[in-house]
C-alpha cells in the first residue's frame, strides 16, 4: 500500500451538486437516481454546505408507513429549505491530502464524506465507501 497516495486518486470527480434554490424533493430524487448519500451544496463552484440522505430522513417520515407516503414527504420537504437542513460547518481536504489523512479524519468524525476543495473550488468528494473500496483493491 502506497503511503503518500493523494485523495484525488480515489475521489469522485464528477460530483452531483445542489444549490440553495433547489428543493428537498429534487435532492431526494438525486439521491435515489444516483444511488448516493451525500450531495455538496454549491454557489457557483464554491461549496457552501453538504446535504446527506440522513439529513432528509431526520425531517421526513420516510421510515414511517403511511398510505400516501409521497404526499407526507412532499409536505414536510416544503416546510424546509436546503439551506436550513444542510451541514454548514464543513471539514474539507485538498486534492493533495493523503488517503491515510482522509481515513484518520473520517474515523474520528461523525460524518462519512469530505468535500475536496482546492483554492475555494469544489474538486470532488471522498466518502467512507471510497476508502473501503481503495483498501479492498489493495488485497
Amino acid at each position: 500500500m502506497k503511503k503518500r497516495t493523494p485523495v484525488s486518486s480515489i475521489m469522485t470527480k464528477n460530483v452531483v451538486t445542489l444549490n440553495t434554490k433547489d428543493t428537498l424533493e429534487i435532492a431526494e430524487k438525486l439521491f435515489k437516481e444516483n444511488n448516493i448519500r451525500h450531495i455538496p451544496v454549491v454557489s457557483g463552484s464554491h461549496i457552501i454546505g453538504m446535504l446527506s440522505y440522513t439529513d432528509l430522513l431526520r425531517i421526513s417520515f420516510a421510515d414511517a408507513v403511511f398510505d400516501d407516503e409521497q404526499e407526507v414527504d412532499t409536505t414536510v420537504y416544503n416546510m424546509f429549505s436546503i439551506e436550513q437542513v444542510m451541514a454548514k460547518n464543513l471539514v474539507s481536504v485538498n486534492s493533495d491530502t493523503t488517503i491515510k489523512e482522509v481515513a484518520e479524519i473520517l474515523s474520528k468524525k461523525e460524518f462519512h464524506a469530505l468535500p475536496v476543495v482546492d483554492e475555494g473550488e469544489l474538486m470532488g468528494i471522498v466518502t467512507t465507501t471510497d476508502l473501503i473500496n481503495y483498501h479492498l483493491e489493495q488485497y
